[in-house]
């Protein structure tokens, strides 16, 4: 990483971490006992619903001995896959979080019920790696896991293993609630508060700690929902996983004839219809700021409660998103600055990016999250990665990576482990409007991510014309005097403009411009003026079988003084294309 002028601002946070980190000490030191201590877990009086939908043929696969996580898989050869080194982090988070438990459970038969039975006492004797399990997001979803598929793992269990499961939520529990008085990030806060809700309202012994679950959760969903719906991390993949907990968790306090907060209630129907408004027509998300591939299932669970005939939103201001639909054509652009540091370990550079679908076939897309990979998802947070303009292949944010010698590498390194790479700086100032313009949708938005290194700042226009299936852009370059290395000096910088095609697009040249061509027979036309037009291999890490290659259109200039560039898409009659490629 080159510092650059972000020193100060790494040096900052690593003061702020560290002082996170006394305080969090002197707490535990100084802090009452623990409220699990004083109590035990006596029963379970409810189990709640899982609403992640499953699949009976994983069971096969983990009666053979196959573990297929994030997008990686393991083979167990007949032991136990908490024997084995985990192929990713992600892998690793998955197995230990027992989401997978639900798959076993749709099997429905004694061999699934036994199998599930032998993993959750594997666990609970200790093998394993007890750092894996222990991070506070997978201790949650553990917790929640256990309390929704106990009916699988103790149905025909004896007395010794209900005991010990018992025990083992008792102090996954405890667990959690110590991580809530050390200081966990803010995002974990809200999963481990959900969590413990769940706790609380499912055994018997431990009520005490619903009382102060309940009042976190209120406070952090306060905090982190903002009024469009969307979460301060400004990721759909999050929000959705949230909204899968907090629907069954609002029954379960209904089922316990416990009053649910107020917080959840209003979190609940703001967030609903922003999911709305970055869904395309083929029933997957946008993929900005740490979204890959949809579980179209969950999806369309989550809109159910959202009412089947319920509109998208078109504006989210406080979240960054904007939607522009008209005809078949849905375009949802990212017009927002980074989230806030803590809660940005997963965003992207992608300001000023979007995305657009023509009935189900998405065209332009990002390149999304992958499941796995830590280089990969790296690769996929810059903005190269995203369909929007990058400055001298550089991203407009500053990612937090290890540093290239000594104490700021480890430094670095350490912060990485507590918080994630997250993002130390993005674009400072960001704008967006939108109006309508006779028989168009105009959308505008500028951004000065490039302002303090290279003196330059992007603003883009998107107009989309719904009946004749037309989408009109700018994009311009301004100049921002003594802004950038070597203030002063008239320096040109190389800029791109990208639109990454989905993989069921088939591109290629003709006399007007590029014909791009769906498998569903509808043809379109890309045109541009005012800079180089090229495509360029590309790779979607979205696919729901894993990163796929794929196309991308690229726009090659130089900067030197403020600069404009127009492109179109225009769908043309539908037919195949014309002549060979």
């Amino acid at each position: 990483m080159a510092w650059g002028p972000d020193r100060w601002r790494f040096y900052r946070l690593v003061g702020r971490e560290a002082a996170r980190t006394v305080r969090a000490a002197a707490a535990r030191v100084s802090a009452p006992p623990d409220i699990l201590a004083r109590v035990r877990v006596s029963g379970l009086v409810i189990a709640p619903q899982d609403l992640r939908t499953s699949d009976a043929t994983f069971a096969d696969d983990i009666y053979a001995g196959l573990f297929v996580f994030a997008g990686r898989s393991l083979t167990a050869s007949g032991g136990s896959p908490f024997d084995y080194a985990p192929p990713s982090p992600e892998w690793a988070d998955e197995l230990y979080g027992f989401g997978w438990l639900r798959h076993l459970r749709a099997a429905d038969t004694a061999l699934a019920r036994a199998n599930a039975r032998a993993f959750v006492a594997d666990f609970i004797a200790g093998r394993g790696d007890p750092a894996l399990a222990r991070q506070t997001p997978v201790a949650a979803r553990r917790l929640v896991s256990f309390l929704c598929q106990s009916p699988l793992v103790l149905e025909g269990a004896d007395h010794a293993f209900y005991q010990g499961f018992l025990r083992a939520i008792a102090r996954n529990a405890q667990q959690l609630e110590r991580d809530l008085r050390r200081g966990v990030p803010p995002h974990w806060r809200l999963t481990a508060a959900v969590a413990l809700c769940y706790a609380g309202l499912c055994c018997e012994g431990i009520q005490p700690i619903l009382r102060r679950a309940t009042r976190v959760l209120s406070r952090e969903l306060d905090r982190q929902i903002l009024p469009d719906g969307g979460h301060r991390s400004r990721d759909p993949r999050f929000a959705m996983d949230l909204l899968l907990d907090l629907l069954p968790l609002r029954q379960s306090y209904l089922s316990r004839s416990v009053e649910p907060p107020a917080a959840l209630l209003r979190a609940v129907d703001r967030m609903l219809p922003l999911l709305r408004l970055l869904r395309h027509p083929d029933a997957s998300l946008s993929h900005f700021n740490g979204m890959g591939a949809t579980d179209a299932d969950h999806l369309a669970t989550l809109l159910v409660y959202d009412g089947a005939l319920a509109r998208p939103m078109m504006h989210a201001p406080n979240s960054g998103y904007e939607r522009l639909e008209g005809g078949r054509v849905v375009v949802v652009a990212d017009v927002g600055g980074s989230p806030p540091l803590p809660y940005s370990a997963n965003a992207g550079a992608g300001c000023l990016s979007f995305e657009m679908s023509s009935g189900p076939q998405r065209i332009v897309v990002n390149c999304g999250l992958p499941a796995s990979g830590g280089d990969l998802r790296r690769l996929a947070r810059s903005t190269p990665a995203h369909s929007t303009a990058s400055v001298a292949n550089a991203s407009s944010c500053r990612f937090l990576a290890p540093a290239s010698w000594g104490l700021e590498h480890a430094a670095a390194a350490w912060l990485i482990r507590r918080r994630g790479p997250v993002v130390l700086r993005g674009p400072a100032s960001v704008a967006a409007e939108r109006v309508e313009e006779g028989d168009s949708l105009l959308l505008a938005g500028r951004h000065d991510g490039y302002g303090p290194d290279y003196g330059v700042v992007h603003e883009r226009r998107w107009q989309l014309f719904p009946a004749a299936g037309r989408l009109e852009g700018r994009d311009a370059f301004l100049r921002q005097a003594g802004k950038g290395r070597g203030a002063g000096r008239l320096r040109g910088h190389d800029v791109a403009i990208r639109f990454h095609l989905h993989p069921g697009i088939a591109v290629r040249g003709v006399p007007e411009g590029l014909e791009l061509a769906s498998a569903l027979g509808e043809v379109w036309l890309f045109s541009a003026e005012g800079a180089a037009v090229a495509v360029e291999e590309s790779v979607y890490f979205s696919g729901l079988t894993g990163p796929r290659r794929t196309d991308q259109i690229v726009l090659h200039l130089r900067v030197a003084d403020d600069t404009e560039v127009r492109w179109t898409f225009a769908r043309l009659a539908s037919a195949p294309l014309r002549g060979a490629a």
